[in-house]
């Protein structure tokens, strides 16, 4: 049987410490960076994903809304106008007044 060197023992040791400090450092960059990064956002008075989607989602159905009425009034506009005569009744001329002298 084959035992482990001293050596090789301590410096794989040493290196699985390394890696779990590199690791554990990576960790922390990552939310220092990510908290950084939100507090920019916050500053710079971005929207969320959610209100972003709500607002435009409302845009499209007064887009939707707003469509529809245009070709209501095209439809409107394209309608031959009545006669004015037949719209309006006649209109009756005051009596004159007879002066009794």
């Amino acid at each position: 049987m084959q035992s482990r060197s001293p050596l090789f023992a301590d410096f794989a040791d040493l290196m699985t410490d390394a890696f779990s400090a590199a690791q554990a450092t990576g960790e922390e960059v990552r939310s220092v960076f990510r908290a950084q990064a939100e507090k920019m956002a916050a500053e710079l008075d971005l929207v969320s994903r959610e209100e972003f989607e709500s607002v435009r989602a409302i845009a499209m159905a007064l887009r939707e809304e707003n469509e529809s009425l245009k070709a209501r009034i095209d439809a409107l506009e394209a309608k031959p106008a009545p006669a004015r005569a037949a719209a309006k009744p006649a209109a009756k001329k005051p009596a004159a007044k007879k002066s009794s002298n």
